[in-house]
């Protein structure tokens, strides 16, 4: 391990377009799903779907929280609907387990999504087995990343200490609360960002992609 990180006792990682790479896609099919979901609750066409969609996500960190504060969805259904989605485009990433299990200390999954589907996801790539726990939507009392209960819950759930803890994800937006609280931040660029803040004094490393990033800081004294 690189001397930089040699403090690092738990690994958090984000899980859609961080633990599997953005080109496979995949959230473009729970975004689709998002879109026709709220089509049909709001009787709208496509295109205000999907501007009432993107609009909920940016006022509220997630669709879902939006859809609860202005329309009282049910986080269940939505989530069931949104994550019925087929998975060939993932591939088992023997690379990435195999770096995972090298990291020194705890591993994390970080979520906005729902426990079923990580594991799903998980276990498409092979990283069944790479992590201690899942700390998803419904951990976080349905408040999502980037609100500060989200990280402080995650905190408590783990006994982790922020000072000692790295956080990857591909949206730099929800680096910012856990750089707030010490946590060492790591943004992957990997073009899934929206709404990106011209701000980036809180995020530690940029890297394109994890897997070689992992290796890297495994492999340079």
């Amino acid at each position: 391990m690189i001397a930089a990180l040699a403090h690092v006792r738990t690994w958090i990682f984000d899980l859609d377009n961080t633990l599997y790479p953005a080109s496979a896609n995949l959230f473009a099919r729970i975004d689709a799903r998002m879109t026709a979901f709220i089509g049909e609750l709001l009787r709208v066409d496509p295109i205000e779907a999907r501007r009432v969609q993107k609009a909920y996500f940016l006022g509220h960190g997630t669709t879902l929280a939006g859809l609860m504060a202005e329309h009282q969805v049910d986080p269940h259904a939505f989530l069931d609907y949104v994550h019925d989605i087929e998975m060939e485009v993932l591939e088992e990433d023997l690379p990435l387990a195999a770096a995972l299990a090298r990291l020194p200390g705890r591993k994390l999954v970080f979520t906005n999504g729902d426990r079923p589907y990580a594991l799903k996801v998980l276990d498409r790539l092979g990283l069944g087995g790479s992590f201690e726990g899942v700390h998803d939507i419904h951990a976080m009392d349905l408040a999502p990343k980037p609100q500060a209960s989200a990280y402080a819950g995650l905190c408590a759930a783990f006994a982790i200490d922020p000072a000692t803890a790295l956080f990857v994800e591909d949206m730099a937006r929800n680096l910012k609360p856990a750089k707030a609280i010490g946590m060492t931040t790591v943004w992957i660029d990997n073009g899934s960002e929206q709404a990106a803040d011209a701000d980036r004094s809180f995020i530690d490393y940029t890297v394109p992609a994890l897997t070689p990033w992992l290796h890297e800081i495994l492999e340079t004294a």
